[in-house]
């Protein structure tokens, strides 16, 4: 039997009696393995000095994995003073070891009496900052955390001038706080109260930033905190946020404007090093953690943009609130983001400011973690929880993240321990839900009081400390009588020859006929050796021929000329989404594997480093919420480039409906900031069924007003080409909703020729070739519909029905469709054919421009109204789709 067969204890206890007998009567294996076992009985006993010496060792490993849960770092709860699991009979030590050296592995020194090891190991651990990293897999970082903690003792080393400047910004924090609801009594503002220590934390990691070679920090946060964040960090006008409040802010108002608690803001600091640092606080919504891929994708811009030391010098910074980080589905999505090459930012920190309530939610009914902080361990990331009423161990774990951020390029996570002093908001009772908590709120003393008295008993004049006092007092006080200052906050920059206003104003897209050759050449080369699918291989060659020899165009290849024309004038392309790479439908091919060794070939990736362009194409992780709002992010920071966010299905694009909502459809409204983002969406009722059938035409028509979206569902590889050109060329930037094919894709009818690459540019309605006399119905449609329509047409040999396509939905170019239509007498019937149903599509959207323009109601044609988008039975779709083209070329008129 081998040595490694099951065994029970009983065939083992009698082998074992055989070879004591004569050890031939056992296998060579079991003769070894009975030997080894003999001589381990044999070794020794351990002296008391070396089990004494394994204790302390143990005793290191506990503090370092367990300290967290004993340190103190709850200004509402009272500490431990002797944790039980940390007792030294626990290790089978006691008091009379302390003055006992030892000598131990992986510590700040090498040998030291027990009572400085554990000194050390407590002050390190267990005082006010308590550290999560034993769970880092990795050695280095956490022998790099170890090192660094437990030489400092966790312990900041400041001058009497920084610990001056760390109570100014408690007192500014403060004092704004008291001043707002002295002078404002009632107003909403979303109090810092309780977490002022933020204030003084996001100082130093601003001077501290500056000083690791950090050129900008880009900030998302929520509404909590925000204006003294914009007020003692950003340095905004104290007399701007004031008139806010006055509600008679005249100046920055463009569009309809958003509350005062969700406005973004930036600004440039300079410190007395001479240091520099570019701030960005993000605009935002309500949606809590909705900001944070936004601001991932700002960050990225930047970087991609700063080159090779990006990630260094750029810094993304989320400010999170306890029940946000622990609640929001966003926080782990945009968590995966983070080591991801197409969204890699280089490590985000991560302040969690945790209040210990969720408005009247406790953190039992909260979460199912111990901590709000759990969900950064996927990442492996260290974690600090800090006492938010101790602003220097703040700082010293502000220093050590941002060490650790700028060394590793790795998220870390601080936790910010405090309370709310007041209810959610400044009109809300708080006693009523948490009673016993706020007696306990009430009577505690702010966390300036404390480090005011902490600074008085080591030494520092009281005089000195009320001076300070005294002028952030008189600050606040002349800014409410200071007029607002005109700043300029939209618009600058990279967007300053960006215009504002929406035109139809043609835009020249076409490309000459030797350029679009070369192109698909470029589009297609290969590297020696390389060897693709053979079916990849041929659809190349397919491309090049085609547009070389003048042979019909494809979706995809026009969209890859596209693309090549763009990065040859020198404009940044950057494509991302589930499965973009090869495109949901097999249809794009923009990165290529070698079928031998699986390394990877990006064709584009070659003509745009001999232009100084960048192509990026990212297959992304299994998330629309997250991705779509690092993109919308990335398009804000890139008015020059093309970005592109596609749909695996536009069905699926709802689940990021928070962003589509609050920020691609109503930023320029609310915050003044544009974005060229395009969505690309596939769109199409070919009996796939319910969830793979339709991006909601209707729902983005729902959010279109004063130009905001330009919402396209082209008909052809031409128009395509047109308008991916058209989104980067025209003077404007609106977000780009194109309705992207899925059958189409390889429609026969579905093509273009060079020629239209060649001439022409983007149109807003294709109008029908067949002449105006004797059209006695005129169909108005838009999508794929439109070649089920030609194709009824044409098999009934039907002369008399024109098609006119309106490819761009919204803005409408009414102009054009009333001179598209005047030709047709006033007795033409008019209709509208949909594959959508009555409810959904663009018929609602379009009914009262159409009845405008044509001064009738036109019919409409098309599916009823349903509760779902689309039949689950590919039988009951043919059925449908067939009675809409009756409807179409009957007589009869169909009842709506």
């Amino acid at each position: 039997m081998s040595i490694d067969s099951n065994v029970s204890p009983q065939w083992l206890e009698n082998h074992y009696q055989l070879w004591t007998e004569s050890p031939e009567q056992v296998s060579a294996e079991w003769q070894a393995f009975f030997q080894g076992f003999n001589l381990g009985q044999s070794r020794p006993p351990v002296s008391p000095t070396e089990n004494k010496a394994a204790a302390v060792q143990a005793l290191i490993h506990r503090y370092r994995d367990i300290g967290h849960l004993l340190a103190c770092v709850d200004p509402l709860t009272p500490c431990q003073l002797s944790p039980p699991a940390l007792q030294l009979d626990e290790f089978g030590l006691s008091d009379d070891d302390l003055d006992t050296e030892f000598t131990v592995d992986h510590f700040v020194v090498p040998r030291a009496p027990l009572k400085q090891i554990v000194d050390t190991l407590s002050e390190t651990y267990c005082r006010h900052i308590g550290v999560e990293f034993t769970h880092i897999p990795i050695l280095e970082e956490r022998q790099w955390l170890q090192k660094r903690m437990e030489e400092s003792r966790n312990t900041p080393r400041l001058s009497k001038n920084q610990k001056l400047k760390t109570l100014q910004k408690l007192q500014e924090a403060t004092s704004f706080e008291h001043f707002l609801h002295k002078k404002f009594l009632g107003q909403k503002r979303f109090s810092l109260e309780g977490a002022e220590s933020l204030i003084p934390l996001l100082n130093h990691v601003m001077r501290r930033g500056a000083a690791l070679g950090m050129s900008d920090i880009i900030i998302g946060m929520p509404h909590r905190g925000r204006l003294n964040v914009l007020a003692n960090i950003f340095g905004k006008p104290l007399e701007n946020i004031f008139a806010e409040f006055q509600d008679n802010s005249e100046f920055n108002f463009v569009g309809e404007g958003d509350v005062k608690y969700h406005k973004g803001f930036s600004a440039d600091r300079t410190f007395s090093d001479n240091s520099r640092i570019h701030m960005s606080l993000t605009s935002n919504p309500s949606h809590l953690e909705a900001v944070d891929p936004v601001v991932e994708g700002k960050a990225r811009a930047r970087q991609d943009g700063s080159g090779p030391g990006g990630l260094r010098q750029i810094l993304p910074l989320l400010i999170h609130g306890d029940a946000a980080f622990a609640g929001q589905g966003v926080v782990a999505e945009v968590l995966n983001l983070s080591q991801l090459e197409g969204y890699r930012t280089g490590g985000t920190l991560h302040i969690v400011v945790n209040n210990q309530i969720g408005f009247t939610t406790l953190p039992v009914d909260a979460r199912s973690t111990c901590y709000p902080t759990d969900m950064a361990k996927i990442l492996m990331a260290p974690i600090f929880h800090v006492h938010g009423d101790t602003p220097e161990a703040l700082l010293q774990a502000a220093d050590l993240a941002l060490e650790f951020r700028q060394t590793f390029k790795k998220d870390v996570v601080i936790e910010m321990i405090c309370y709310r002093r007041h209810g959610h908001n400044e009109g809300d009772e708080p006693f009523f839900t948490q009673p016993q908590m706020y007696d306990t709120i009430k009577n505690h003393p702010p966390a300036v009081d404390l480090y005011r008295q902490q600074l008085i008993d080591e030494g520092i004049p009281a005089a000195d400390l009320d001076k300070q006092q005294a002028q952030i007092d008189q600050q606040l006080t002349a800014a409410l009588g200071r007029p607002q200052q005109k700043t300029e906050e939209g618009f600058l920059l990279k967007w300053a020859e960006i215009t504002r206003a929406y035109s139809h104003t043609p835009v020249a897209t076409s490309v000459e006929k030797d350029r679009l050759i070369a192109l698909a050449t470029a589009a297609s080369d290969l590297p020696a050796g390389f060897a693709p699918h053979k079916k990849i291989a041929a659809l190349l060659e397919k491309r090049r021929q085609a547009v070389k020899n003048d042979r019909v165009l494809d979706w995809g290849t026009a969209e890859n000329l596209a693309f090549a024309s763009l990065l040859e004038d020198g404009i940044n392309v950057r494509v991302s989404g589930q499965d973009s790479r090869r495109g949901t439908f097999n249809h794009r091919h923009a990165a290529l594997i070698d079928r031998n060794d699986g390394r990877t070939h990006i064709p584009l990736h070659q003509l745009a480093e001999r232009r100084g362009s960048r192509f990026q194409i990212f297959n992304s992780m299994l998330s629309e919420f997250a991705v779509l709002g690092f993109e919308y992010g990335y398009s804000v920071e890139t008015p020059g480039d093309l970005t592109i966010w596609e749909a695996q299905f536009g069905d699926f694009a709802n689940g990021a409906q928070v962003i589509i909502d609050q920020f691609i459809a109503s930023s320029l409204t609310k915050w003044d900031r544009g974005s060229g983002l395009v969505m690309l969406l596939p769109h199409g009722y070919e009996g796939q069924g319910p969830e793979h059938s339709s991006a909601r035409i209707e729902r983005y028509l729902q959010l279109c007003a004063d130009d905001n979206l330009q919402v396209v569902n082209p008909t052809t590889p031409a128009q395509l080409f047109h308008l991916l050109r058209r989104q980067v060329m025209q003077a404007f930037r609106r977000p780009l909703i194109v309705f992207t094919p899925k059958g189409l894709l390889r429609h026969p009818l579905c093509t273009s020729s060079r020629d239209e690459l060649t001439d022409g540019s983007f149109q807003n309605i294709i109008a029908d070739t067949l002449p105006a006399d004797g059209i006695k119905k005129v169909l108005l449609c838009s999508g794929r519909i439109y070649y089920d329509l030609l194709q009824e047409r044409t098999d009934r040999g039907c002369s008399d029905t024109a098609l006119i396509r309106i490819e761009q939905l919204y803005p409408l170019h009414t102009e054009l469709l009333t001179r598209i239509m005047a030709p047709y007498g006033a007795d033409t019937e008019v209709c509208w054919v949909q594959e959508e149903p009555a409810n959904g599509g663009a018929w609602h959207h379009l009914l009262q421009p159409l009845t405008a323009l044509l001064g009738r109601q036109p019919r409409y044609i098309g599916r009823r109204a349903s509760a779902s988008t689309a039949v689950g039975s590919h039988r009951l779709h043919k059925q449908e789709q067939q009675q809409i083209l009756d409807h179409v070329f009957s007589s009869t008129e169909r009842e709506d």
